[in-house]
């Protein structure tokens, strides 16, 4: 009988978006669900730098069966060191930092034999603050650096659209546009204070590497960083005061 394989969560997003509260909420909520969230700090300096020693993750349990880890970089290492502890994750949902595209994260669960064995990459789950996307997405970048915040919608298999309590009806609509421009069939789901049925972003299957490969045929490729955008098209006539 094949092992079942863990699924498991990119949650990315700009600055400020609501990751943290979401990762906060999951880690707190009685929700049932034993989950091991990972904050991927890919070696950036953090708020909480100093508190959080470079040369070795630290890993709490928390009160409602869920653990938390913070690693920079090492992805690889740290995903294998949970699946290595003797009780079993229902879900890995790993946290990208807000400026981070998440090809390099996506792409460690296919070129990693062990991790591709014991893990399956179930979706990219995007929170956008409703009330500043636009000018992230209006944001002018120099020739050939991407756009974080349209890579991290193009990527998306779902939308978290938080923050919907600051921003109007037609402001929320305008940022509806914007986000179907670029990722046209993404699933989104509103929300407040990233409060989200668990059911709706876990365990999903959403995420299609047969779609992402036709797409971008060297995605999988060694040093290959994805500028993915399924039908993107920028959109300007929807613009509004942020």
């Amino acid at each position: 009988m094949t092992k079942e394989k863990v699924p498991v969560t990119i949650i990315t997003g700009f600055l400020g978006s609501g990751k943290t509260t979401l990762v906060n909420y999951i880690l707190t909520e009685k929700h049932g669900k034993k989950i091991a969230v990972i904050e991927n700090e890919f070696g950036e300096i953090g708020i909480d730098d100093g508190l959080v020693l470079e040369t070795k993750e630290e890993i709490f349990e928390m009160n409602n069966g869920c653990i938390c880890c913070t690693v920079r970089g090492d992805l690889i290492r740290i995903i294998n060191k949970l699946l290595k502890r003797k009780d079993k994750f229902d879900a890995i949902m790993i946290e990208t930092t807000g400026l981070a595209n998440p090809a390099p994260v996506i792409q460690t669960f296919f070129v990693d034999e062990d991790i591709k064995e014991a893990c399956l990459l179930d979706a990219v789950l995007t929170v956008v603050d409703t009330k500043h996307i636009t000018q992230h997405l209006d944001e002018e970048k120099p020739e050939g650096v991407v756009n974080e915040a349209v890579q991290q919608i193009a990527f998306a298999d779902k939308i978290l659209l938080n923050k919907l309590d600051l921003v109007s009806a037609d402001e929320k609509h305008a940022v509806v546009h914007r986000i179907r421009g670029i990722n046209k069939p993404v699933e989104i789901i509103e929300t407040t204070h990233s409060k989200v049925d668990l059911d709706r972003i876990l365990g999903i299957k959403a995420f299609n590497l047969d779609k992402m490969l036709a797409e971008d045929p060297d995605f999988l490729e060694e040093g290959h960083h994805s500028d993915h955008d399924h039908d993107h098209d920028h959109d300007h006539d929807h613009d509004y005061d942020c």
